[in-house]
């Protein structure tokens, strides 16, 4: 049976909203799923307490729910570009992060996930019995969040490549994915959660009404704004310095900086708080800007560093940093927008009126932002241009998956994503972070790197099309995605799902 509150995070199942009735709606779970069915106010017998007990008992009966299959999607689909970027991303640089400025296929994936996060804790969210108990699980489903996140990406897991683990605590990493998702999650259910009692259950005949009656979520989201922006824009920043220790033995390299408001790489404010609150040595110490032509005449792919590379390009960086976090509330804020229109109006136009004007706009602003060179996109600062160009496209390819799925019944197709969106959390661990991999790697004949894994992608991939970057590609898709997606499907026949 599917569990209301894992849909909270985003890596669970979706409740369904019924296409029909207009105003109450109650929350039921079944044996498939948690369904969110609506029943019709009778608005005279709301003013009349004498009911006929035939129309009484015709309209308690239950009605016909009907699952938005869209969500499960959105996710897998997430997912699935997750797998495809980390393992096809090195030989097809587009497929990879952008350097620093810009925005390439991986740099959705983030953004993506939070607007799911926020969709989904709208609908887990919309009626809360307790709220202290609502508040428990939060905390407690934050603190699982955190707890994966240390583990699968503080270094204590070396997946899928070295057969080893355990991390030195003076280098672990505190902060990535997970932990992302974790207070982006924690912040957004909250606000849902101690503003219960001001939602209105009817919305004003209004194209701005949904905005007005969640003004409380949108003051969260321009609140986490305001601190991103100022702290951005006027913190002072002084000049670091690092130490990197090879076979000659340790060097101490220094960055100078000694400024306010810089949105390159080397004397950013989302730096100089990461450093200040985490430690230098707790950062990421692969940042993708060790792709720009500053570092290495590869780019945009990697490559060895330039001889006259400045001293930042071998520096550690978050690219999952606090205050790129807090910028990070408002994808989440937008995606649980998406939810209250998903709950607040039943019609399937008015929906998408909402949802692709939103997205629109959205895509306007962060066009005009970037080209102008007002705000750059930037995925590692998560600046605001990013919010809007990634929130928009969030929310346009949610609204047209919900046409091809939820209106015109295209569901067949998309039934791996589907699966892979119901057991998000398992393929996440086992295929995205290399845990699966990992454990297959670990039978090997006579040396490591003669194991299954290794074997497959090169004698069934790359050998036979004579091409390791297409070759790699194909791997991914089919030994990896297509082969999760079929797990996943079995699964879920069998009523299987990782529950946090």
């Amino acid at each position: 049976m599917a569990d209301l509150r894992k849909v909270e995070e985003g890596l669970g199942h979706t409740p369904v909203i019924n296409e029909g009735g207009h105003d109450h709606e109650k929350v039921s779970k079944t044996d498939d799923g948690d369904r969110i069915d609506h029943e019709k106010e009778d608005k005279g017998a709301a003013l009349d307490h004498s009911v006929d007990p035939k129309e009484e008992e015709q309209a308690v009966l239950p009605q016909k729910s009907k699952r938005v299959a869209t969500l499960d999607v959105f996710r897998g689909l997430t997912i699935v570009v997750m797998i495809l970027v980390d393992d096809a991303g090195d030989a097809y640089e587009r497929m990879n992060h952008a350097p620093w400025n810009g925005c390439n296929l991986a740099d959705f994936v983030m953004p993506f996930f939070l607007f799911i996060v926020g969709v989904a804790i709208a609908l887990a969210l919309k009626k809360i019995p307790k709220v202290k108990d609502a508040i428990k699980k939060v905390i407690l489903r934050t603190l699982k969040l955190l707890f994966w996140g240390i583990l699968l990406q503080g270094g204590y897991s070396h997946a899928p490549d070295e057969l080893s683990y355990g991390v030195d605590m003076k280098q672990i990493r505190w902060f990535g994915i997970l932990q992302r998702i974790a207070l982006v999650y924690c912040v957004v259910a909250l606000i849902e959660i101690f503003t219960t009692k001001v939602r209105p259950t009817v919305l004003k005949p209004s194209h701005f009404a949904i905005f007005s009656a969640y003004r409380w979520q949108w003051l969260g989201g321009f609140v986490a704004f305001v601190i991103y922006m100022i702290t951005t824009y006027t913190l002072y920043v002084p000049d670091w310095d690092f130490v990197l220790h090879d076979k000659h033995g340790a060097k101490r390299y220094t960055v100078i900086c000694g400024m306010r408001g810089h949105l390159g790489p080397a004397c950013n404010a989302v730096g100089y708080v990461d450093r200040q609150v985490w430690g230098i040595n707790h950062l990421y110490t692969g940042p993708v800007w060790i792709r720009l032509k500053a570092c290495t005449l590869s780019s945009p792919n990697f490559g060895p560093l330039r001889e006259d590379a400045p001293n930042w390009c071998r520096g550690p960086f978050e690219p999952e940093g606090l205050l790129s976090s807090i910028s990070a509330i408002l994808s989440g804020t937008i995606g649980i927008h998406y939810g209250h229109v998903l709950i607040h109006f039943k019609g399937h136009s008015e929906r998408l009126k909402q949802w692709v004007s939103m997205g629109v706009v959205l895509v306007v602003i962060a066009i005009i932002l970037h080209f102008t060179d007002a705000i750059p996109l930037n995925k590692q600062l998560y600046s605001f241009s990013y919010v809007c160009l990634t929130a928009g496209a969030a929310g346009l390819v949610f609204s047209f998956f919900y046409v091809l799925i939820d209106i015109w019944g295209l569901r067949t197709p998309f039934l791996f994503l589907e699966w892979i969106g119901m057991n998000a959390m398992l393929v996440f661990v086992m295929a995205a972070q290399g845990i699966f991999a990992a454990f297959v790697n670990g039978w090997y004949y006579e040396t490591p790197d003669k194991s299954l894994v290794h074997w497959i992608e090169s004698h069934v991939f790359i050998n036979v099309w004579k091409s390791e970057r297409l070759g790699t590609l194909l791997y991914v898709i089919f030994a990896e995605i297509t082969f999760w997606g079929v797990v996943a499907g079995i699964l879920h026949k069998l009523g299987i799902y990782w529950k946090l």
